[in-house]
């Protein structure tokens, strides 16, 4: 791990760039993602996120330059089309960050690695975190196993939907792609994984969970926001979905988990606010688990 401060020069111009990316909701996602220490630094657009990286190259328990190369990565990687309309933007952005990095000692390599000049991606360089800080952490619990997962869907899918050339290019269009993709990252860790096992009747029907852990007693619930007239009843379903499994007596916890890729979702917090916690009925218990990526 590297324990580098990260140049308010860097920082400043990675931050102007940033906004033009998304939403803060957006934005934070990739942060945490990223592995920014949180939480996010209350400012408005055009200040927060050259903070959030300053903060992180000050922070020895960070690696800082893992974060700023996971920030940068699909900006940097991802070329529009030559033809469409933001194609220069993106380029002159582009440079912009290349020589900042190159006027501070750093260079920006493919699959989202800064590294210091004079350094390949194939070297390693010498840490001055604490040693407890040198590897990392294995998850412990299977809540912070599903965090990491979950939260690095998007990360986990750039290299599939950005192949090297010759190779076909995945895509992740629909609620089977990004299911089947969870399913694959989820089978090293978890022995017994059941896809699509039915949940006891109720009101006359039953419904296919995605993913049953029996062994730690959950539910896994994905859904894809498909369009704008989806997002609005997403909150709906899952209101019927946790329904269903309160009476599956191998969950006791559900995670219901919202993939938005084009940021659909007017009210994520207010639908976690209305969703997570204990529910419960004489029918039964179940433990919700909300999130948004």
């Amino acid at each position: 791990m590297t324990n580098i401060r990260l140049p308010r020069a860097v920082c400043a111009v990675v931050g102007d760039i940033l906004p033009l990316r998304g939403s803060h909701a957006t934005l934070n996602s990739l942060f945490e993602t990223a592995g920014a220490p949180g939480p996010p630094p209350s400012l408005s657009h055009a200040s927060k996120w050259k903070d959030w990286l300053f903060r992180a190259g000050s922070d020895p328990s960070v690696d800082s330059l893992a974060v700023l190369g996971n920030v940068l990565e699909e900006f940097m990687d991802v070329r529009p089309k030559e033809d469409s309309d933001g194609f220069e933007d993106w380029k002159t952005n582009r440079d912009r960050v290349v020589k900042v990095l190159d006027e501070n000692g750093f260079r920006y390599y493919r699959g989202g690695r800064v590294l210091p000049s004079g350094q390949t991606p194939g070297e390693s360089y010498p840490s001055t975190a604490p040693s407890s800080h040198c590897a990392p952490t294995k998850p412990t619990e299977i809540d912070e196993l599903l965090l990491i997962l979950l939260k690095g869907l998007r990360r986990a899918m750039h290299p599939l939907t950005h192949r090297r050339k010759g190779a076909q290019a995945l895509s992740f269009s629909t609620e089977y792609d990004v299911q089947d993709l969870l399913h694959a990252l989820l089978r090293p860790w978890v022995a017994d994984v059941r896809p699509e096992e039915f949940t006891p009747s109720y009101a006359g029907s039953s419904t296919r969970m995605d993913f049953l852990l029996p062994a730690h007693s959950l539910v896994l619930e994905l859904k894809f926001v498909r369009d704008g007239n989806h997002a609005k009843k997403i909150g709906d379903e899952l209101i019927i979905d946790i329904d269903h499994y309160r009476r599956h007596p191998k969950c006791d916890t559900l995670w219901c988990v919202v993939f938005d890729p084009d940021h659909l979702l007017s009210n994520a917090e207010g639908l976690k606010n209305d969703l997570e916690g204990r529910r419960s009925t004489k029918d039964g218990t179940v433990n919700v688990r909300f999130l948004v990526t």
